[in-house]
This record gives structure tokens, C-alpha cells and sequence, in this order.
């Protein structure tokens, strides 16, 4: 019964899950992606797995968290320590978030003062975002040495003239946000800044507190910056920078007298300075970019732990654009990620052939290699291959399939906790190697009409996956020694099923549905991934966007996770989301939404609560 269950789940989101739709209804399949070869490439041509997140659709979802956006795409799951400002994971087909690269504005949001060198996504909020790109997969050739994919973010593009916007915002758990955002666009200069003060007493995020079961709120002030200045028809140059201060409390820092007063601070300081030269047969780009995070815990006031990151990046990227029958991406980058105790150079230089003599097939072939100063050379690789079938109609087939690899180095931190005083054997005599991973992937495409604005599209994609991690390394939960690696591999295969249908012009439909087996070197199911996930969205607007209604409805099933070395089941949730955005007059709209409408009881991370139902209002002053 339980497997006829999810089969007809499974089924139902095949004929009616989306992907993602534009807001007018029909997506245009000229649409350009940047992702997954770092240039703009229609979407049509792309042979591998990307989502794209629009404006409108973070808008419709209203969630003060990316990453609450974001685990609504196929394939993408989180799991949160307790609310807002928690440690979170973002796994893009399984695999640990240390393992996707995060980008925002160019600037790399990977912080080499974490265990694993990876994103705090927790940090990032989605007020001035304007489009994410997720490409799933271990297919970023020309982003180096990470294996689960890439989250590309991007601020909102700026249009013609100036715009300024206020957003107020209040709701349940003591929840406030405010944040403005100041943009304008001329024929040479254009800028986008946006500030967001974000404040929330949080709830009891842990199930073990159950005496004094006192909030843990969380506190974000983010500055972001974009600047561009066009010094003539070819050349150009952008500055990016941003700013954020992150405090969370928490309870459980071991302290002998409570476990309560808690505190956890995150400072991010990052600034990217590029130039382009960009004509019609040839681009080139040279960017150098900095960033510093630092992060200090508390307990009871005084300082438990810190530690600080800072990463250098000079990057150069070449687009040979007027061969005959392809093009050509390279490019080198030079990398120094400091720990504050240790410190790791690596270079990498990549080659990518993007072929241009067909109309109906595209293939696009790459080879990288990094040279690291503590772990030796790696060479990567990836094909891909997009075939467009002509129906005779306006309607689109595309059958595509991609294969990739990549690598991943032990952290500093993770070999230094095994070289530490706090390891014991079996982590101690450990030396620890790096990661190795591929992935391939076979999918299928299908559009109802790839006219823009066309009247009751459907689009739907079903793609298969196998991906595969070699020498995975882990912390000892078992006997908590330190860092131990996997003899074999770790796996993740599986099905992604999307689809996106304008049932009219005031009407979408929305959705997808993975389904996930992974399994460790030894057989056993990998923790907090759920083996189906599953997304279904409805969207009514009237005419002229004056009103839109929106709800958003999230299933994940057979999750299990690690207590003490020994698996544990998550249970079964789902999760309802609705929300309103009413447009009073031209510089006045008035939003609200209700997140986890049903007030479900669940756990993502055993022993640690999530939010019940909450209802948050808001205003937006244009000027």
C-alpha cells in the first residue's frame, strides 16, 4: 500500500508538476541562461540539468529565506537546525551543501573558516534578489573543484531610469524586516543597492529544552552593492560588494551551568572588481575579488570559539565567439583560501568547445586542471549533448544527456581537528585524500508551443541521474574521533520529473517531483535525504498583476538520520504555504502569506524543532 502511495504520487506530479514558467504565462525558449558555461547560452541549447528562479516566482513564494525558495526547485532539499539563522544544509541531488558552490554577484560565498570550505546559505536572504540559476550536478567545469553543482545568484537587473523601493514587514515569532532597495540604468552607468534590517525572537528550536523552552531569535543586517560603468562601446567595468552581520542564538553550547545562553555571529565582508573587452567575435574578462568572513560563538557571554576566512580570487575568462562551427570558453583562475592557521594556494585553468555548425544539435566538451599546493594536479571533465527534434509545429522536443567530473580537497579544518588534541584513533592515524565525483544524466523535454506569450503552454522535463562521490570524507558520529573517510563510494540516483502549464491567462499550474535513492559506501541510506520530494504550485493573478494568490505545497518522505553512529527515521511532512499580494495603487502594494498553513509538527535534523504556522503582512512603497 505504502508504495502505491508514492507510485500515484509519483505519477500525478509526472502529468502535472512544473518546472519553472515565466510570469506571462509562456516561457520564451530563447530564455538565456549564464550557469553552466559561464556565458549566456540560449536555454534550448544547454545539455545539462539548470532551474532558473525568476523575480516574479520569489515574489509569489514570499519567503524572508532564500534557501526556503530555493528546496522548492527539483531536485533541492534543506535540512535547518532550528529556524531562522540555523546552520542549514542546501543538497542539490543529495549531496552535502560543502559541496555546491554558491555565487552571488560573481563573488564566491564559500568560507574557508567552516569545517568544509562552503556557503553559509543560512545567511543569504531572497530581498533584492532577482534570479537564481541552479545547476544540478557535478557538471561546473569552469567553476573548479566542487561536486554537487552551482548556485548562481543575481541582484535584480537594473531598467531605464531610476527606481527606489521600501518593503515593511511583521509577523509571527516576533518577525521584522525592513529593507529598501535604490536602482537606476542609463547609457553608461547603472547600479543597483539594497539594505535589509531582519529581526526575529525564533521559537524553542530545541526538543531536548523542555523546562525553560526560551526562543532563539535571530538578527540579519545585509548591504549589498552592484555598480557598472560602460567606458565605451567595448570595454566595461562592474563593482560589486556586499556586507552582512548575522547573530544567532542557540542553546546546547555545553556549558556546565545552562545550556541556554548561547550565541553564534557571522560577519561577511566580500568585494569583486572586474573589467570586460566584449565585441562580436571575442570576450575577455579579468576580475579580482576578496572575502572575508569571521565567526565567533559565545556561550554565557564570553568567547567559546572563533575562527576567521579569508579568500583571494584572480580570475580571467576568454569567449572566442567567430570560429567556424564552434566556440571556444578558457579561462584561469588563481585561488588562496586562508583558515587563519592554514593557508592553500590552487590554479586552475579550463578549455570548453561549444559547438555552433547545427540548428538541431549542440555539444559542448571541457577539459580543467587544478594544480593545489597540498594535494597535487586534478584533471576534470565534462560532455555534454542537446538535440532538438523538429516537429513541423510550433511544439519542441529535446533529448539531452551530460557526464562530469570533479574533486574536492579535505578542508584545513578537517585535517587540522585530526592532527588536533580532541581526535583519538581511528581519525587520528587517518590521512585523510580528496574527493573524487561524476555524475551523468539523460533527459527528455517537451514544449506545447515555444512561442513567447502563447496561450496554454505546457512544458515538462524527466531526467535520470547517477552521481557518485569516491573516498567520501565524514565526521565520526559514532565515536565523535574526528574525520574518517569512506572506503568506496557514496551515491545518489534517481528521477527528476518537472513540468509548467499556463492554464490560462490568469491561471498557472507548478510543480515537481525527485525520487532519490542514495547510499552510503556501506550500503546504508545517507542521512536527512529524503528518497522523494515533492513541490506543487498554483498561481492566480487578474489582469494586470492587481491581485495574485499563491500556494505552495512541499512533501518529503523517507528521511532518516544519524544518532550516536546508529540510523534513525525522520518522519513523513508536508507543508503548506499560501500567499496575497494585492496592488492598491502604483506606488502602494500590500502583501501577506501564511507559512505551514496546516501548523505541521516535524523535524528535518533530529532533535531540533521547526516553525509552526505563521502569519507575516507587509507593504511595498515604490518611488
Amino acid at each position: 500500500m505504502k508504495n502505491l502511495h508514492y507510485a500515484t504520487l509519483g505519477v500525478a506530479l509526472l502529468v502535472i508538476s512544473p518546472g519553472i514558467i515565466a510570469r506571462q504565462g509562456a516561457q520564451d525558449v530563447e530564455e538565456v541562461v549564464v550557469t553552466s558555461s559561464r556565458i549566456e547560452t540560449p536555454l534550448r541549447q544547454i545539455g545539462t540539468s539548470v532551474s532558473v528562479v525568476t523575480e516574479a516566482q520569489i515574489e509569489d513564494h514570499g519567503n524572508l529565506s532564500l534557501v526556503d525558495v530555493l528546496r522548492q526547485t527539483p531536485a533541492v532539499g534543506s535540512s535547518g537546525n532550528g529556524g531562522a539563522g540555523k546552520s542549514t544544509s542546501l543538497r542539490i541531488r543529495g549531496e552535502e551543501g560543502f559541496r555546491t558552490l554558491t555565487v552571488f554577484d560573481g563573488i564566491r560565498l564559500s568560507d574557508p573558516s567552516l569545517p568544509q570550505t562552503g556557503p553559509q546559505v543560512e545567511q543569504i536572504l531572497s530581498a533584492g534578489v532577482g534570479r537564481v540559476e541552479i545547476l544540478r550536478g557535478p557538471q561546473g567545469l569552469g567553476y573548479g573543484a566542487d561536486a554537487g553543482g552551482v548556485v548562481n545568484i543575481l541582484t535584480r537587473r537594473t531598467q531605464a531610469g531610476m527606481r527606489a523601493d521600501l518593503d515593511v514587514e511583521s509577523g509571527d515569532f516576533g518577525t521584522r524586516r525592513v529593507s529598501g532597495t535604490a536602482s537606476g540604468h542609463s547609457d553608461q552607468l547603472d547600479y543597483f543597492f539594497t539594505a535589509t534590517d531582519f529581526t526575529t525572537a525564533g521559537f524553542n528550536s530545541r526538543t531536548t529544552d523542555q523546562v525553560l523552552r526560551d526562543d532563539d531569535g535571530y538578527d540579519n543586517q545585509t548591504l549589498h552593492g552592484r555598480l557598472g560603468y560602460r567606458l565605451s562601446d567595448n570595454w566595461r567595468v562592474d563593482l560589486v560588494h556586499r556586507n552582512v552581520a548575522g547573530e544567532s542564538e542557540f542553546d546546547g553550547c555545553f556549558s556546565q551551568v545552562t545550556v541556554h545562553d548561547c550565541e553564534a555571529d557571522y560577519r561577511l565582508d566580500a568585494t569583486r572588481l572586474s573589467v570586460e573587452f566584449d565585441n562580436d567575435s571575442l570576450a575577455h574578462q579579468l576580475s579580482y575579488a576578496v572575502t572575508d568572513t569571521e565567526r565567533r560563538s559565545y556561550a554565557l557571554g564570553a568567547l567559546a570559539f572563533g575562527n576567521d576566512g579569508r579568500l583571494e580570487r584572480w580570475e580571467y575568462q576568454g569567449n572566442l565567439r567567430d570560429l567556424s562551427g564552434f566556440d571556444l570558453v578558457f579561462g584561469v583562475d588563481l585561488e588562496e583560501a586562508d583558515s587563519g592557521s592554514t593557508s592553500r594556494n590552487n590554479t586552475g585553468v579550463y578549455l570548453e568547445y561549444l559547438s555552433d555548425f547545427s540548428d538541431s544539435l549542440f555539444i559542448t566538451a571541457g577539459l580543467r586542471h587544478d594544480d593545489n599546493d597540498h594535494f597535487g594536479t586534478n584533471t576534470s571533465s565534462r560532455l555534454s549533448l542537446a538535440y532538438l527534434i523538429d516537429t513541423g509545429s510550433a511544439a519542441l522536443w529535446k533529448i539531452r544527456t551530460a557526464y562530469g567530473t570533479g574533486f574536492r580537497a579535505p578542508s584545513p579544518f578537517e585535517i587540522e581537528y585530526n592532527r588536533g588534541p580532541f581526535a583519538f584513533a581511528p581519525a587520528s592515524t587517518v590521512s585523510l585524500r580528496q574527493e573524487q565525483s561524476r555524475g551523468y544524466e539523460l533527459g527528455l523535454e517537451y514544449r506545447s508551443d515555444t512561442r513567447p506569450n502563447a496561450a496554454g503552454q505546457f512544458r515538462v522535463e524527466a531526467v535520470a541521474f547517477d552521481q557518485r562521490i569516491e573516498d567520501a570524507i565524514y565526521f565520526d558520529l559514532s565515536g565523535f574521533s574526528g574525520y574518517l573517510q569512506e572506503t568506496g563510494s557514496s551515491s545518489s540516483t534517481g528521477i527528476e520529473v518537472s513540468a509548467g502549464w499556463s492554464l490560462s491567462s490568469a491561471l498557472e499550474l507548478s510543480g515537481n517531483y525527485t525520487h532519490n535513492e542514495t547510499e552510503t559506501s556501506d550500503g546504508q541510506q545517507r542521512i536527512r535525504r529524503p528518497e522523494q520530494l515533492g513541490n506543487l504550485g498554483l498561481i492566480y493573478r487578474t489582469s494586470g498583476d492587481r491581485l495574485r494568490l499563491a500556494g505552495f505545497y512541499r512533501v518529503s518522505r523517507d528521511a532518516v538520520d544519524e544518532v550516536f553512529g546508529t540510523r534513525v527515521p525522520l518522519e513523513d511532512f508536508q507543508v503548506l504555504d499560501l500567499s496575497v499580494t494585492y496592488q492598491w495603487h502604483d506606488n502602494l502594494s500590500l502583501f501577506g502569506r501564511v507559512e505551514n498553513s496546516t501548523d505541521e509538527d516535524y523535524q528535518e535534523v533530529t532533535g531540533f524543532n521547526t516553525a509552526g504556522r505563521a502569519f507575516y503582512v507587509g507593504m511595498r512603497f515604490a518611488f
